[in-house]
C-alpha cells in the first residue's frame, strides 16, 4: 500500500488510472477471500462478534409457566422434563407431538441419568400420552386406563423410590408437580374403574369379590371409608375439583396425596316419593335419620412392592379409598404422607341437590310435597368418637340456613376432629309443642340405634344450636315443665283437655318434660324466647293465615291433636276449637310463649346468646334485628352474649361463626381439662390424641 501511494503521487494521469486499478484488484481478491472463509467457517465465526448468552427481565407470569407450566396446566411439557429430553439428545419438538410411545422408550432407555430426572419426565411423559388417548379416543377400554396407571406408576417411583424422601423435597416444584399428576392420575383411573364396575361396554374386566383385571392389571380394592346409609357402592362418582359452586363463601380441602372424590349414594329407602320417612307411628320410628348421601372420600392407588425393580415389573396395585374427615395421613413405605381431602364438595353437592328452599315454604303452608315431620340428616356416616353438634333452624327455612357454618366447622382441624353435625329438618308450620316432643323422639331414637348401650362419646356432651324458632327449640330441650304448660293448656280457652278422655296420656308428653339427656351446652341465635310482636301483627298476622298444618304429623300423635278440616262447606268436630301454629305461638302475646319462657334451664347446661341489632343507633335494650327485639333475645345467666350489627339472618354472617367457633373451642378446651387422665384410647374425641 505503501508503495503505490508513493506511486500515485508521482504518477501521470494515466498512470494514476492504472494504480488504482491495481488497488482494485487487490482489494476485490482480499474481499473474495474473506467470503470464503465465512462461507466454510459458517456461524461459528460470526458468533465470535456477539455474546454467547443475552439476559432480559422475566414477566411474572413467564415465570410462573416456567416453575408450573406442564401437560395439565399449559397442554405443553414442563421445562425439567423437556430439559431431561435435551440431556438424553431426544427431539423434544417430536415428543411434544407425538402422541405414540416412542419418547417413552428412548428417555427409559438412556443411562446414566439421575433416577428422579428419569421418573418424573416418565411420569409426564405418560399423562402426555393418556390424555391424547382421552381426546382423541375417549371411550377405549384398558389402554387409556393403562396410560393413567403407568402415570401413578412413575409418580409413584418419584415419590418413594428415588434417592431422596419426599419430606427433603417438600420445598420443591418438581415434587408438587408430580404429585399433581399422580392425583390427577389416580382421579381418571378410578372414574374409569368405577364404569367398568357399573357394566358399561367401554371395558373388558373380571369382575371378582373386589378384584379387577384390566389388560394386565390386576387391582383390588381396599375399602377404608364407611360408605352411608349400608350402601355397598355409590352410584356415581364426582371429582371434587370437576365442581364449581356458588352460595359457600370457601371451599376447603387439604393438600396431600389421592384423588378426592364426592361418592353419591342412594338415600334410606325407608322414604316415600317425597323423600321423606314412611310410616305412621313416629314415637316409634327408626328411620327418621339419614346420613348424608354424598360422602368425600379420597382415592389412592398404591403399590404395594419394596424396590424401583418391583414396582417397575409389577403389574399388581391396590385402590384404596378413604374417608377423609377420619384419616388425614398414609404410612407409605416408611413415610409419614399427608392423605388428601376435601371437606366442602360432598356437603355443597347434597344441599344444591336438595330443593331444600322450595320444599321448606311449602311445608310452612301446608302443600304438597313440603316437610310434614322432622328428619335428622347427619353430615358424615356416623363416628363414636365424635361429639355431636345438633342444628336447629328458623321459620320457614331449613339446613340451607347452615351452608356457611357448618361448611366452616367441616374446615376446621381441631373442630373437625372434636365434633360431628347433625342437622334437624323439621315443619315450621306445626305447633311448637308437638314440634319439640317429634325432635326429642326422632334424637332419642338416632342416638339409641347408633349407640344402644349409650357407650360412646357421641351420645353424650352434645351441644345445640338453634336460630330463631329453633332457639325456642333448643330452649325446651334443655328445660323442665311438671305443671307449666299444663297449666297454660287447661287456662287456654282455645284448648279443652276435659275432653281428651283416654287420648289425654299421649298428650302429656307434650306438656310436660325434663331436660334431654346429654346435652351440655346451647348456642341461641337470634331467639325470641319471649316472643316478637311481629307475629302478632301485619305482615306476620297475614302470613300465619295462610299456614296450614300438616295432617299426618297430627295423625301420627294418635288424635292428641286432631287437626280442623279445611274443606269447602264442612266443618270437623275438633277437640281444639282452633290449632295454634308456630307462627302464632311466636307472637310475644300468645300464652304459650309467655309460659315456655318461664321454664327452668336445666343447671348441668351452659348456654350463650348471639343477639343481632340493625344499627347501631338508640340504647340497646331498645334494639332489634327486624324481627326479634334485645328484650325477648336477651337471657339472665347466659355464659356469654355477643352482639352483632345484623339483621335477622346473622347465623350467616362471618361475626357469628366466629362467635360459635370461639365457643366450641372453649368447650373443647374444658373438655380436655376434665379428661386429662383418661388414656389416649378413650380420649380421641376430645382432640387431645389430635
Amino acid at each position: 500500500r505503501l508503495k503505490l501511494r508513493s506511486r500515485l503521487r508521482s504518477a501521470t494521469p494515466v498512470q494514476h488510472q492504472g494504480v488504482r486499478q491495481v488497488a482494485f484488484a487487490f482489494s476485490l481478491r482480499w474481499s473474495i477471500v474473506i467470503v470464503a472463509v465465512f462461507a466454510l467457517g459458517g456461524c461459528a465465526i460470526v458468533s465470535e462478534f456477539k455474546p454467547s448468552v443475552t439476559v432480559r427481565a422475566m414477566a411474572p407470569d413467564e415465570y410462573v409457566a416456567l416453575r408450573r407450566g406442564d401437560v395439565l396446566g399449559t397442554g405443553k411439557l414442563s421445562a425439567l422434563t423437556v430439559q431431561a429430553l435435551r440431556v438424553a439428545e431426544i427431539d423434544e419438538r417430536a415428543c411434544a407431538k407425538s402422541t405414540s410411545l416412542a419418547c417413552i422408550a428412548a428417555i427409559a432407555a438412556v443411562k446414566d441419568m439421575d433416577e428422579e430426572t428419569r421418573t418424573s419426565a416418565l411420569a409426564e411423559l405418560w399423562l402426555q400420552h393418556a390424555v391424547s388417548i382421552s381426546i382423541s379416543a375417549p371411550y377405549t377400554e384398558s389402554s387409556s386406563t393403562s396410560a393413567w396407571i403407568e402415570t401413578a406408576r412413575y409418580a409413584y417411583a418419584y415419590l418413594f423410590f428415588t434417592r431422596r424422601a419426599p419430606g427433603e423435597r417438600a420445598f420443591e416444584e418438581r415434587q408438587t408437580q408430580v404429585r399433581d399428576w399422580y392425583n390427577y392420575a389416580v382421579q381418571k383411573t378410578v372414574a374409569q374403574l368405577f364404569g367398568v364396575r357399573q357394566g358399561k361396554p367401554d371395558a373388558k374386566a373380571v369382575k371378582a369379590k373386589g378384584v379387577l383385571r384390566l389388560g394386565d392389571w390386576t387391582l383390588r380394592v381396599d375399602l377404608n371409608a364407611r360408605l352411608p346409609n349400608g350402601a355397598a357402592m355409590p352410584r356415581e362418582l364426582l371429582p371434587a375439583s370437576a365442581l364449581r359452586f356458588q352460595g359457600l363463601r370457601g371451599i376447603y380441602r387439604r393438600d396431600g396425596l389421592g384423588a378426592e372424590l364426592v361418592a353419591v349414594t342412594d338415600a334410606q329407602s325407608l322414604t316415600n316419593q317425597n323423600g321423606l320417612p314412611t310410616g305412621d307411628d313416629f314415637s316409634t320410628k327408626s328411620n327418621a335419620w339419614n346420613e348424608m348421601p354424598t360422602p368425600n372420600v379420597t382415592v389412592v392407588l398404591r403399590f404395594d412392592v419394596r424396590s424401583m425393580e418391583e414396582l417397575l415389573a409389577s403389574h399388581e396395585l391396590v385402590v384404596a379409598v378413604y374417608d377423609p374427615l377420619v384419616q388425614d395421613y398414609l404410612s407409605l413405605h416408611g413415610q409419614r404422607v399427608p392423605l388428601a381431602g376435601n371437606f366442602t364438595a360432598g356437603y355443597g353437592l347434597w344441599l344444591a341437590r336438595s330443593e331444600f328452599n322450595r320444599q321448606s315454604l311449602l311445608g310452612l303452608l301446608g302443600r304438597d310435597r313440603g316437610i310434614d315431620q322432622p328428619r335428622l340428616y347427619l353430615m358424615q356416616p356416623f363416628d363414636p368418637q365424635r361429639r355431636i353438634i345438633v342444628m336447629l333452624h328458623g321459620l320457614a327455612s331449613s339446613p340451607e340456613a347452615w351452608v356457611n357454618l357448618a361448611n366452616e366447622l367441616l374446615a376446621d382441624e381441631e373442630l373437625r376432629c372434636a365434633f360431628q353435625v347433625w342437622q334437624v329438618y323439621y315443619p315450621t308450620n306445626m305447633p311448637l309443642p308437638a314440634n319439640h316432643a317429634a325432635i326429642r323422639q326422632v334424637l332419642l331414637a338416632a342416638l339409641h340405634h347408633f349407640d344402644p348401650e349409650d357407650k360412646t362419646a357421641a351420645s353424650h356432651r352434645l351441644v345445640l344450636v338453634g336460630h330463631s324458632m329453633g332457639g325456642v327449640l333448643a330452649r325446651l330441650m334443655v328445660s323442665t315443665s311438671d305443671q307449666q304448660l299444663l297449666k297454660w293448656a287447661e287456662s287456654d280457652p282455645r284448648i279443652d283437655l276435659d275432653r281428651l278422655g283416654k287420648s289425654r296420656a299421649k298428650i302429656d308428653p307434650l306438656l310436660q318434660f325434663q331436660p334431654f339427656r346429654g346435652v351440655e351446652r346451647v348456642i341461641f341465635i337470634a331467639t325470641p324466647h319471649r316472643g316478637t310482636v311481629v307475629a302478632g301483627q301485619g305482615f306476620g298476622r297475614w302470613v300465619a293465615g295462610l299456614v296450614r298444618l300438616p295432617l299426618t304429623l297430627l295423625e301420627a300423635l294418635a288424635g292428641a291433636i286432631p287437626a280442623r278440616a279445611y274443606t269447602m262447606g264442612t266443618t270437623q268436630e275438633t277437640l281444639l276449637e282452633r290449632i295454634p301454629n308456630s307462627i302464632d305461638q311466636l307472637d310475644e302475646k300468645d300464652p304459650f310463649v309467655k309460659a315456655a319462657a318461664e321454664l327452668p334451664i336445666s343447671g348441668r347446661v351452659l348456654y350463650h346468646s348471639i343477639i343481632a341489632r340493625q344499627n347501631t343507633d338508640g340504647s340497646l335494650a331498645d334494639s332489634d334485628d327486624g324481627l326479634v327485639p334485645y328484650r325477648s333475645a336477651h337471657l339472665e345467666g347466659a355464659a356469654s352474649e355477643r352482639i352483632i350489627v345484623s339483621g335477622h339472618s346473622v347465623q350467616e354472617t362471618a361475626a357469628s361463626i366466629a362467635e360459635i367457633t370461639r365457643i366450641l373451642r372453649e368447650d373443647i378446651a374444658r373438655h380436655q381439662l376434665t379428661t386429662a387422665d383418661l388414656p389416649p384410647a378413650e380420649r380421641r374425641g376430645t382432640c387431645l390424641a389430635y
